[in-house]
């Protein structure tokens, strides 16, 4: 959580602070967000088979707090767009190494029946450091005169906090046995012995994010309507907001009654929330916006790690977090340039209705071919 404080510290204000501090266009915005979360992705490839060829967790999550915390201090010190980029390549690189195995780690200790529900509680822990950073940004924007770099540099201190907490409060998952396997971290025979159900589960996955671009659009959104910069961090907290409360109870309520309805649910938010975002002229308009897109997401993503839990063989289960997070990841790369391409091109309202369009042929697809990868968990006993 203190991590996702640090984080959002700076993500809050990162969009604006390109643009109007160093003059950034928002399609080179989209391409450094897009190429960022890209390789978080990547990175959690290879962190989550050298995870399970090490049989080791806590390792791995300490080294990627650590990277993070070392990039805090490049960001108040930037003075081009490609230092920003550089200081959220190392940062994202960081993330990567750290959410596979925390991911594989949970699966682990986790009774399979109960998967839904821990999924669902760790993205509301996250979601609540990722509002909780912009709250502080808020107040550290008003309390400093509206001195971004200064709020950046205070990012450091939670970033800090949570590596510590890491080396005391965590512990390896016993009973977690090394791979024998040697060579490149996927092969073949890796990728038949996922199964057919995995990776329909992934190519749900890369549909999902290709209408879901980069946060840093709804700031700018918010922005251009005339939302002042010390309050920009607004839009993260509202979005968050919804998105904690909606998380744990959405994970939970899939152990009982499946996750197909909620995954449809979701989408069907989502493209009402991109309506609203492309007609919105005002400031209201937005922020209703931003709380749409904050409840689709609670209605999907710890959704999604737990389908991928379910689907995973235990001996390959952070390397098949690895492999998800890779799709969706260049997934999330290919939607953020065209979404900053549009906006650079035609306007904010193209963005967001082309996100529209997107969700829309996701939905269509998940209704029409949705079963057989979406298969429904046996409901708890009692």
């Amino acid at each position: 959580m203190f991590t996702d404080v640090s984080s959002e510290i700076i993500h809050s204000l990162l969009p604006v602070f390109l643009v109007t501090g160093l003059g950034a266009s928002v399609a080179l915005v989209g391409l450094i967000e897009g190429v960022s979360e890209a390789t978080a992705s990547i990175t959690k490839l290879f962190s989550g088979w050298i995870s399970d060829r090490l049989g080791k967790r806590k390792l791995l999550v300490l080294i990627g707090y650590g990277l993070a915390t070392l990039t805090k201090p490049v960001f108040p010190l930037a003075v081009t767009p490609f230092e920003v980029m550089g200081a959220r390549f190392a940062d994202r690189i960081g993330k990567g190494i750290r959410g596979a195995p925390r991911d594989a780690l949970i699966a682990d200790i986790t009774p399979s029946g109960g998967r839904g529900a821990a999924y669902g509680l760790r993205q509301s822990l996250d979601t609540i450091g990722a509002f909780v950073g912009p709250l502080v940004a808020m107040g550290l924007m008003i309390a400093l005169a509206g001195d971004i770099r200064a709020v950046f540099a205070w990012a450091v201190v939670p970033a800090m906090i949570a590596v510590v907490l890491v080396v005391i409060g965590v512990e390896e998952p016993r009973g977690v046995i090394p791979s024998a396997r040697t060579g490149a971290p996927i092969r073949w025979a890796d990728v038949r012995d996922m199964g057919r159900r995995y990776w329909s589960i992934v190519l749900l996955g890369v549909v999902f994010t290709l209408a879901r671009f980069s946060e840093a659009f709804l700031i700018l959104r918010a922005q251009a309507v005339g939302l002042p910069i010390a309050l920009v961090p607004l839009v993260l907290v509202i979005m968050n907001v919804v998105y904690a409360m909606v998380a744990a109870p959405v994970g939970s309520l899939s152990d009982r009654i499946g996750r197909r309805r909620l995954l449809v649910a979701g989408l069907v938010v989502l493209l009402v929330a991109d309506v609203v975002l492309t007609l919105a002229g005002g400031v209201t308009g937005v922020l209703v916006g931003v709380a749409l897109w904050g409840l689709h997401l609670g209605l999907t993503q710890g959704l999604m790690a737990s389908l991928v839990a379910d689907a995973a063989p235990a001996k390959l289960r952070a390397t098949a977090f690895g492999l998800f997070n890779l799709a969706t990841g260049l997934s999330l790369l290919a939607a953020s340039v065209i979404a900053g391409l549009l906006w650079a091109m035609a306007g904010a309202q193209a963005t967001f209705l082309a996100g529209a369009g997107f969700t829309l042929v996701a939905l269509v697809g998940l209704l029409l071919f949705g079963r057989p990868p979406v298969s429904e968990p046996r409901p708890a006993a009692g």
